[in-house]
C-alpha cells in the first residue's frame, strides 16, 4: 500500500502547469477556476553575500547529500520533501530562526535542490544556500500552493518520498497539498536523512567536542551560583552567560533547572523560587556550536547530601561506566541498554526499576529540541539499531524515586573502536555547595 491509497482521491483542487510555467489553481484555493497564479521571482537578485564563512566545506555537504540520494535511488524515488529543521540544514546550511513557519526542502534525485520558505527570508536564504531555488510565499499567500509548485517544478510522475514523522508538516499544509499532488505516488521516507546523520563526520566531531567544553564550563557556572536564598532564575542566568561567553548559540532546549519539589517533572525548568537550605537543584543543558550540541547533567546538594547519596552515586557511575565499555561499533543499541540495566539491579539489589532509555543519539538541534527532531533515537530495552563508530549518545545513568537516594549524572559519549570516550568533563561525584 502506498501513501496516496489513504489520501483523498486528487478533485477540483489539482494543480496543473501554466503555459508560461505558472500554476493553474482549482476552485479550493480561492481563486477563479482556471486562473492563472502568478508568483513572485524564485530566485533572489541580487544576490545577498554571506559574510560569514559556511560551518561546513561544499564537499561536504555535497557527500551528505549523495548518500541521501543513494537511499533515495533504492527506495525508488525520484525526490525527497523535508521539512524538520535538522534534516534541511544538515543538507542545506540553512541557520537561522525562521523555522517556525512552514519551510520545505525539496531534494530531486538529480538537479537543484528547492526551498519552500517564507518570502521575507529571501536575504538569510540567498546568503547561507545560494546551491538551493527559493520559493517565496508571502505572509496572505498560501504556503501549498507554493510547496506544490515547487514540487512540480522538480517532478512530475512517480514516488516521491515524504518526511511523515515530522512535527513540521502542519495539516493544513498538508492535506491541501496531498490533494494537489494526487497524480504522485506520495510514500512516507521518514528517517532517511536521520540514517545518514547518524554518523559524524570529522568536522562534526570538531564542533560536538566544542560544545562539551561549553556546556560543562556552562553547568560549572550553575553549580557554582547555587545557595540557599538564591532564586533558580538567577542560576540560569549564570549558566546561560558562561554558556553564550563559551562560543554557544542559541540551544535547542532550554536548559532545565529545577529544585527538589518538582524532580520528577523531568522537562520543567527554572522558577522564580529561591533555593532553600538543603535542597537539591537538578540542572541539564547543552551548549550548541554549529548547531551541534552535547547535553551533560548534575546535581547541587545545598549544605549537605542526603543519607544514602554517596553509594546512590557510586551505582550510577557503576551504570555510566558500563555504557561507556558497551558502547563499542556492532553491539545493538538493546545490548547497550542491558549492560546499564544489569549494573542498576545489582547495584539496588532489585530488578523492578525501569528508564524508558539509558541516553539517546544527539547532534543537530533546533528548538524545540537537541535530540534531533521529533523522535529520539533511544537506547532502549531489545533496541536492534547497529552501533557504529562516529555516533554520539547523551547517556544519562539516573536513579530516582530509589533507596539509598536520588543521583543523576549524564555525559555525552562518541562511540570509537575502543568504546564511549566522554566529551563533557564535569566532576561526576556528590556536589555539595555551602549554604
Amino acid at each position: 500500500m502506498t501513501t496516496t491509497d489513504f489520501l483523498p482521491a486528487a478533485d477540483d483542487g489539482a494543480i496543473t502547469s501554466g503555459a508560461d510555467g505558472g500554476i493553474t489553481s482549482g476552485a479550493d484555493d480561492g481563486i477563479a477556476p482556471g486562473a492563472e497564479r502568478i508568483l513572485p521571482p524564485s530566485v533572489a537578485s541580487p544576490p545577498y553575500i554571506n559574510p560569514e564563512e559556511p560551518n561546513f566545506t561544499r564537499e561536504e555537504y555535497a557527500a551528505r547529500i549523495h548518500r541521501v540520494r543513494q537511499h533515495m535511488e533504492a527506495q525508488g524515488l525520484s525526490a525527497l520533501l523535508l521539512v524538520s529543521p535538522e534534516n534541511i540544514y544538515y543538507l542545506t546550511g540553512l541557520n537561522h530562526q525562521g523555522y517556525f513557519t512552514f519551510t520545505l526542502l525539496v531534494l530531486p534525485l538529480e538537479g537543484e535542490p528547492v526551498l519552500v520558505a517564507r518570502a521575507m527570508e529571501r536575504p538569510t536564504i540567498s546568503a547561507q544556500v545560494p546551491q538551493c531555488r527559493h520559493f517565496p510565499f508571502e505572509d496572505y499567500e498560501d504556503p501549498a500552493l507554493i510547496a506544490a509548485e515547487a514540487i512540480l517544478s522538480t517532478v512530475s510522475t512517480g514516488a516521491v518520498g515524504v518526511e511523515q514523522s515530522s512535527m513540521s508538516f502542519p495539516l493544513n499544509v498538508w492535506e491541501p497539498l496531498c490533494r494537489k499532488l494526487g497524480h504522485l505516488d506520495l510514500r512516507n521516507a521518514s528517517g532517511i536523512v536521520e540514517h545518514v546523520r547518524q554518523v559524524k563526520s570529522a568536522a562534526e566531531i570538531g564542533y560536538i567536542r566544542r560544545a562539551a567544553q561549553a556546556s560543562s564550563r556552562a553547568i560549572e557556572a550553575g553549580l557554582s551560583a547555587v545557595a540557599a536564598g538564591i532564586p533558580e532564575r538567577e542560576v540560569a542566568a549564570e549558566v546561560y552567560a558562561e554558556m553564550i561567553r563559551s562560543g554557544s548559540e542559541f540551544p535547542g532546549f532550554a536548559p532545565l533547572i529545577r529544585s527538589r519539589d518538582i524532580l520528577p517533572q523531568e522537562h520543567r525548568t527554572w522558577r522564580d523560587k529561591d533555593i532553600g537550605p538543603g535542597d537539591s537543584v537538578f540542572m541539564e543543558l547543552s551548549a550548541s556550536i554549529a548547531r551541534f550540541h552535547a547535553p551533560i547533567t548534575r546535581m547541587a546538594y545545598v549544605g549537605e547530601a542526603p543519607q544514602g547519596t554517596d553509594r546512590a552515586a557510586e551505582i550510577s557511575m557503576a551504570g555510566l561506566e558500563a555504557v561507556r565499555e558497551a558502547l563499542v561499533p556492532g553491539a545493538l543499541n538493546g545490548n547497550v541498554y542491558a549492560a546499564w540495566q544489569d549494573v542498576i539491579n545489582r547495584g539496588l539489589g532489585h530488578a523492578s526499576y525501569r528508564r524508558h532509555h539509558c541516553g539517546y543519539a544527539v547532534g543537530i538541534g533546533f528548538p524545540p529540541s537537541w535530540v534531533g527532531g521529533g523522535g529520539v533515537a533511544g537506547l532502549r530495552k531489545d533496541g536492534t539499531t547497529e552501533i557504529q563508530d562516529g555516533m554520539t549518545f547523551h547517556v544519562l545513568s539516573w536513579i530516582l524515586g530509589q533507596e539509598p537516594a536520588d543521583y543523576v549524572i549524564s555525559d555525552t559519549l562518541l562511540v570509537t573502536p575502543g568504546g564511549g570516550e566522554i566529551l563533557t568533563t564535569t566532576r561526576r561525584d556528590p556536589i555539595i555547595v555551602p549554604e
